[in-house]
């Protein structure tokens, strides 16, 4: 190949990008193994592009001879992106000079696992992998594995969770079989074992006790696992997980496939290596690096990214592989590859970078090769911090909002803003109040909008259809704005629904204790007789629920108790309907559509795009697969809500609004401005350790995983050696949750807001400041930013005052606006009168409804047997359609 560039300087020139020497040295690095720990900010996809041109320009390797993975597609169609253009650039390919016979060739950019299909595909039949073997979407996946689940022959004592949850465990514990490459028969024999072990151990508390049954439901678990991946055989079918283990087992078994892929790409770039499973790197050492029986091949591979930014270990990742790739991809003589830091950041300012090393500084003692960040020539006293400490969680979203608001007065693009929650359960409260300030917002990803109460209140409706067992969620529904079930009434429900199951299993026991039996069924230790609201609730549809057990049910408790089981059950039959004729059916029976379309204030119309997305949501599942059901939606959702867990890639929208999103969904974005609410003790850092293995079936143990090497030991089935396991696990929580805050304070380019509370919306002790938040505090009293508000510690013995309003001042529910009542009793009776009037002409041929009652009459302030229904307090007529944040309502669970 001829050459056109021939030194740095040339380089540089040509694509008009002042290199730093730490980039300069990683672009013209030899073709040879080397990894780039390249910290946040620092032009990562620019110094691969780069590396690119130098080498193709100098004549090393020809275009079509690159590779280049990364894990989602917008990364990958942005880095060919660069690549395409720095090539053009340089002048290395011109785009107006093109042999039609002999086109330029082009580096082969795309993600980890369409690398890893386009892998089975050419070469799957040396595994026995046949070529008409199909990709399974995550619509289709969730349908499957629902359908095993229902159609599983035997009982399984252990399995005690709802469906939609035993649909998302089935289908973690494949993926994480998958991604560490262990085989049923593995984890059979290790439950088995550890089962053995336990017989003879001394359980002295509740969490030991546990263990075996932890341990008997994930071989219960295992057996529909292995019932699903039969089936997915069957249909010659892969999923996402199937598609990176099978790549694996190829490159492990068969050299030929390794050299093969060396001939045709001389170069291979692998971009956010710190995310990679280990499954992923195994398929990929034993492709480029130490090969499947060993042997260095020293080819040349480039891997990118930043252990300080690991932030996806619960879903797979081991950050080990970007700490050992030098061992895992040595030169051909057996010594380790070069290592290389990139540690300019171009984003953000000095004194925003300051805080960010602060944090950062146990990490970099952890990681090889990591280095603090630092500011770009002249930015060194760039960027403000501006933290608050409020005496309420209230005030501090009202200081939050009210900051937002006043960048946006003054000139800041609402597109500029972010806010970064660790959680998504003060999302509502963060819409409606930015809102309330006129001021755009977008709440973003999946996660996002099933917190919000529009879309909230549908899927409760939807787990009831599907779940008698969701007591949560028909709570939820009964002391929401429609149906207004006081707390008499609502205690009355739960004591019925005991009564059900002592009458049902226990009716002739004298000694039988049903709060005991509650706590049974809660521990699992019976299934079969869990105490269901949705069992108590159908009892009013035979005889107004005048039963034996003269319980003194309110009238008005009577009547809208029998309203809405004749509703469920309506709405059950037609379950098996397609996925979105059910959703619609539910929108149009609830009414919860049309009071979104009525109300014209601002944070009424928001929730109606809210709605809007999450039906696309929906559309988008149903799509991919024609038959999908309500049920395997649920799991999809289920799973979504923990983590978003691979399912949901929505990013941003390019609309001009302030975007709310979690922590974790924020890396590898960033925005002049960033704000981070929530910096209170045990939410951010959160106190809470990931699930595990002990307590969770779903959850591979940590013996059988590929990085148990960095990975919480259990050395002793007693008291000591689980409460030495639970303080590893906790610390391993707090090195993540490290790494979580260092990506989340490094994603502003300009301004920081960071605030916290002492009191929380329901908490009888106050919360205060987190290290995080401390560490604002102590970085702006040094004079790197302000400190706008630091509300005085609480005095000893103080309560909540949110929960002395709550009950002082509020009934339950919530009385209604007599504003809104007077207007909405109007707009009733109009329809009414026309309705009536309607009537009174006969019926109109052609005309819907004129053979049966309409469906919307039954939303009217009459009873559809002619007495009156919500005297004086419809619910239909309250103008706002859903509860206030701050409504009290029983828990969620």
């Amino acid at each position: 190949m001829s050459s056109r560039i021939t030194d740095p300087e040339q380089l540089k020139e040509l694509l008009g990008i002042p290199f730093t020497p730490e980039q300069t040295a990683c672009i013209i690095a030899p073709p040879a193994p080397q990894v780039i720990v390249a910290g946040a900010g620092s032009g990562k996809t620019t110094v691969m592009a780069a590396r690119v041109v130098w080498l193709v320009g100098t004549g090393q390797v020809a275009p079509e001879q690159v590779l280049g993975l990364t894990f989602t597609n917008k990364a990958a169609g942005e880095l060919a992106e660069r690549v395409r253009k720095a090539l053009i650039a340089a002048g290395v390919t011109d785009p107006d000079v093109i042999d039609p016979d002999n086109p330029p060739g082009e580096p082969g950019i795309s993600t980890y696992h369409a690398f890893a299909g386009r892998l089975l595909t050419e070469h799957g039949l040396r595994i026995g992998l046949e070529p008409t073997t199909r990709l399974l979407a995550d619509a289709t996946r969730y349908q499957l594995a629902a359908r095993v689940l229902r159609e599983a022959p035997g009982s399984y004592p252990a399995l005690t969770r709802s469906f939609p949850t035993l649909v998302s465990d089935l289908l973690a514990l494949d993926a994480e079989l998958a991604e560490h490459l262990v085989r049923p028969e593995q984890l059979a024999a290790y439950d088995t074992g550890l089962l053995r072990t336990l017989e003879t151990a001394k359980l002295s508390n509740a969490e030991l006790r546990k263990m075996p049954e932890t341990s008997e439901a994930r071989r219960e678990l295992l057996s529909l696992t292995r019932r699903y991946r039969e089936a997915k055989r069957s249909r010659d079918l892969l999923d996402f997980g199937d598609q990176i283990a099978l790549s694996a087992q190829l490159a492990l078994t068969r050299p030929e496939v390794g050299a093969i892929l060396r001939e045709e790409y001389r170069v291979v770039l692998l971009d956010e290596y710190q995310d990679t499973s280990v499954a992923q790197r195994l398929l990929l050492s034993a492709l480029f690096g130490s090969g499947p029986d060993g042997i260095a091949t020293g080819h040349a591979v480039t891997a990118v990214g930043d252990p300080c930014q690991a932030i996806y270990g619960w879903r797979g990742a081991s950050v080990a592989n970007l700490d050992d790739f030098p061992e895992h991809f040595p030169h051909a003589d057996g010594t380790p590859a070069a290592r290389y830091s990139l540690s300019e950041n171009r984003r953000s300012g000095g004194r925003l970078l300051h805080l960010a090393n602060g944090l950062a500084a146990p990490l970099r003692a952890m990681h090889e090769g990591v280095e603090a960040l630092r500011p770009a020539p002249g930015a060194e006293r760039d960027g403000l911090v501006r933290c608050a400490l409020l005496r309420t969680h209230a005030e501090e979203l009202d200081w939050l909002a009210d900051s937002i608001a006043h960048l946006v007065r003054t000139g800041k693009a609402p597109g500029e803003i972010a806010v970064l929650c660790r959680t998504a359960g003060d999302f509502p409260e963060i819409q409606a109040a930015l809102v309330a300030r006129d001021i755009p917002v977008e709440v973003v990803g999946l996660s996002g909008l099933l917190h919000l109460p529009e879309v909230a209140d549908l899927v409760a409706v939807c787990e009831v259809l599907q779940d008698p067992g969701a007591n949560a969620s028909l709570v939820r529904l009964l002391t929401g704005p429609r149906w207004r079930i006081g707390p008499r009434d609502l205690a009355l429900l739960g004591r019925r629904a005991r009564l059900l199951v002592q009458r049902a299993s226990h009716g002739d026991d004298e000694d039988f204790d049903p709060d005991r039996r509650l706590a049974e069924a809660v521990e699992g230790i019976d299934p079969a007789e869990v105490i269901s609201l949705a069992d108590a609730l159908d009892t009013f549809l035979d005889s107004g629920g005048e039963q034996d057990d003269r319980l003194p049910f309110s009238a008005e408790a009577r009547i809208r108790f029998a309203r809405l089981a004749t509703e469920l059950r309506d709405l059950r039959r037609s379950l098996s309907d397609p996925l979105m004729d059910v959703l619609h059916r539910v929108l149009a029976t609830t009414g919860l559509e049309v009071e979104l379309s009525a109300s014209p204030q601002a944070l009424a119309a928001r929730r109606r795009e809210t709605l809007a997305n999450f039906l696309d949501v929906a559309a988008r599942f149903a799509a991919v697969d024609g038959e999908a059901t309500l049920l395997a939606f649920l799991g999809f959702l289920r799973t979504a809500v923990q983590y978003e867990k691979g399912l949901d890639n929505a990013l941003p929208g390019g609309e001009n609004t302030v975007k709310v999103l979690t922590a974790h969904k924020s890396k590898g974005l960033e925005w002049d401005v960033v704000a981070v609410p929530g910096l209170v003790t045990g939410q951010f850092p959160s106190g809470q350790s990931r699930d595990a293995w002990t307590s969770q079936s779903q959850v591979l143990p940590h013996a059988l995983r590929g990085d148990t090497a960095t990975l919480p030991v259990l050395h002793s089935f007693d008291a000591k050696g689980l409460k030495d396991f639970k303080a590893e696990m906790k610390e391993h929580q707090h090195t993540e949750e490290l790494r979580l805050g260092y990506v989340t304070f490094t994603r502003p380019r300009t301004l920081l807001l960071g605030s916290g509370h002492w009191w929380g919306p329901s908490q009888k002790k106050p919360r205060g400041p987190s290290a995080f938040l401390d560490a604002l505090y102590e970085h702006c009293a040094a004079g790197y930013g302000e400190i706008e508000a630091w509300a005085d510690e609480p005095a000893e013995g103080e309560e909540n005052p949110a929960l002395g309003e709550a009950t002082a001042d509020h009934a339950w529910p919530l009385p209604l606006d007599p504003a809104a009542l007077t207007r909405r009793r109007a707009a009733a009776d109009t329809v009414m009168a026309h309705l009536e009037a309607l009537a009174a002409a006969g019926p109109v041929p052609g005309v819907y409804g004129a053979t049966e009652p309409s469906a919307a009459s039954d939303h009217g302030h009459l009873d559809p047997l002619g007495d009156e229904l919500f005297p004086e307090d419809d619910p239909f007529l309250d103008d706002a359609p859903f509860p206030d944040d701050d409504e009290p309502r029983a828990p969620d669970a």
